[in-house]
């Protein structure tokens, strides 16, 4: 007897078309430049402007998730970004903002077969996807042990794709005071992307482990550029 299973689908996270706008602008321009003495952004012309994005920042602070889109998002590059986060950060207001600017919840220690499946096809889909690939918020500067999802996902979703095209873009955030407070200051380093057709797609387990090197070294380069300000 044949057992036929379930084809395995995953949602689209969503992107309220009224609320975004809104959003971009409270959060934005003006809870952002309230909040924050200065924020300043080096390197915006390395964001791709069309065709699957994988923005991966360093993950400082709850305000990372308001801080990628207003540097990154719509107002720049035009586009839309959609975020995969840590469950515990869609909670609450921020997680209802955060719902609204096309966040879905991933557990950073066991990511499901579905979250990462609605990564991909996001990617398939040319779209712009975040990921903080260290996972869970870290206070200290210095880069992280990066979890393997991220370039997994990347390199899957780059097999699925007519032409293996996915840029990973590596973001350094610093912000002046471990804890931000109000007139903190935080700096944005965005490098240059780095395209998955260089790495061998025929083995893919070796191209997903070589492309999470060459990502943290990315990362660190990023990392003395941005040195953390002192409040003047």
């Amino acid at each position: 007897m044949t057992v036929i299973l379930p084809k395995l689908t995953s949602p689209t996270p969503h992107i309220s078309p009224l609320m975004s706008p809104l959003l971009y602008l409270v959060a934005g321009d003006v809870l952002l430049n309230l909040f924050f003495k200065d924020i300043d952004v080096h390197g915006q012309e390395h964001l791709p402007m069309s065709g699957p994005v994988l923005l991966a920042p360093t993950h400082r602070s709850r305000w990372d998730a308001l801080l990628i889109p207003h540097i990154a998002g719509r107002p720049i590059t035009g586009r839309d970004l959609y975020f995969m986060v840590s469950h515990d950060e869609m909670t609450g207001i921020q997680g209802w903002v955060i719902g609204n600017f096309g966040g879905f919840p991933v557990n950073t220690n066991q990511p499901s077969i579905s979250t990462l499946r609605t990564g991909v096809n996001l990617l398939k889909a040319g779209e712009a996807l975040v990921v903080f690939p260290e996972g869970n918020i870290f206070r200290e500067s210095r880069i992280q042990d990066l979890k393997p999802g991220l370039t997994r996902l990347a390199i899957q979703a780059t097999l699925a794709r007519p032409t293996p095209d996915v840029q990973i873009v590596p973001i350094a955030l610093h912000y002046s005071q471990a804890f931000p407070q109000w007139g903190s200051q935080v700096r944005i380093d965005i490098g240059p992307p780095l395209p998955t057709h260089r790495y061998d797609l025929e083995r893919p387990k070796e191209a997903a482990q070589d492309l999470m090197r060459d990502l943290r070294h990315a990362l660190e380069d990023l990392h003395p550029l941005a040195p953390i300000a002192c409040p003047a």
